[in-house]
């Protein structure tokens, strides 16, 4: 049975690995030369400024009876910057670096110039109105008081959506203001990516499933932001309502970009150093020195090639021709 007495804080140290060391560059990062809004560490997306969170502070760990070496340890962020809030908290496998973040957000102001409709006078974040119970391993007897893991969905208000998730190690609810809830137009949804821990064996009585989630519309046109948090329920089929959301990104500035100073300080700081010998013959070259120096475009039903021009601008624009 997968119960709380597996779980016992000197019992874990026995059977687990070590709890996560948090990840650390080998030397420190430099100062960028001036701009915008690269490497602040905040980042505005519309009508919420969101900036990321990668300190934690434990609350829970546990393991599976019959693999007791895999332990998955659940966090909440520390060190939030004043007036911004959580959105839910961080899970991960133990045996590897602390890699992982979750995005705090405040609301921002928009422009006086800008006309707002009736949904932007609404808050955009929200406390939840309360907290549901989602799981939790408690048998209710005094052996398992004060070692199990509670698993809290924030219940929004109407309008809004839950961002994650939060976990407790007592079975008081959350405060309502631990964390925030977003006005729906302001989100995206969001699927399951990994599975990463699961309890639903023929040992447990108790199923669990966590994974990690990721924004459903990804790639240059997608508008979802995670969030860093993750998903969790006892009896979730696939298909069905994730319950929580992923932020959008409705600011069409790439206000994050790093200017033209930064990239050539990026480069030299970062970019690698190559040495040729001084026989090779196959060098490296620019691609406008490509175009000009063999390179040919072959359109289909002819032999013949054409000169591509040096500024690239007789190549086919959106597909192959």
């Amino acid at each position: 049975m997968f119960m709380c007495k597996c779980f016992y804080r000197n019992q874990l140290n026995d059977l687990c690995p070590p709890e996560p060391e948090p990840f650390s560059l080998p030397a420190p990062i430099p100062q960028w030369p001036p701009g915008e809004g690269f490497a602040s560490g905040k980042i505005i997306i519309g009508e919420i400024e969101v900036s990321k969170i990668s300190k934690f502070e434990r609350i829970w760990t546990c393991s599976l009876p019959e693999d007791k070496k895999k332990c998955i340890t659940f966090y909440k962020p520390v060190g939030i910057p004043d007036g911004f809030h959580s959105l839910g908290h961080y899970c991960q496998l133990n045996g590897k670096p602390l890699l992982g973040y979750v995005l705090v957000v405040r609301e921002v102001e928009l422009p006086e110039t800008v006309v707002v409709g009736e949904h932007v006078k609404s808050a955009a974040l929200r406390e939840p109105l309360d907290y549901t119970l989602v799981w939790s391993p408690d048998d209710g007897t005094e052996e398992s008081y004060g070692s199990c893991g509670y698993f809290w969905l924030p219940d929004p208000p109407e309008g809004y959506k839950a961002m994650g998730f939060l976990v407790t190690n007592k079975p008081g609810k959350p405060e309502l203001d631990e964390v925030r809830c977003v006005r729906a137009d302001l989100t995206d949804t969001c699927e399951t990516h990994n599975l990463i821990f699961n309890s639903h064996t023929n040992s447990t009585s108790l199923p669990f499933q966590v994974w990690t989630m990721r924004p459903r519309h990804r790639g240059m046109r997608g508008t979802g932001v995670s969030v860093g948090t993750f998903f969790c329920s006892s009896h979730w089929n696939n298909g069905e309502d994730l319950q929580i959301g992923c932020m959008k990104n409705l600011n069409p500035k790439l206000c994050g970009m790093p200017n033209l100073d930064q990239i050539h300080s990026l480069i030299n700081h970062y970019g690698p150093t190559v040495f040729l010998h001084p026989d090779e013959v196959y060098l490296p070259s620019s691609v406008a020195w490509f175009f000009k120096n063999g390179a040919l475009l072959y359109k289909t039903g002819t032999d013949v090639g054409e000169a591509i021009d040096e500024g690239g601008s007789n190549l086919p624009v959106g597909g192959v021709k």
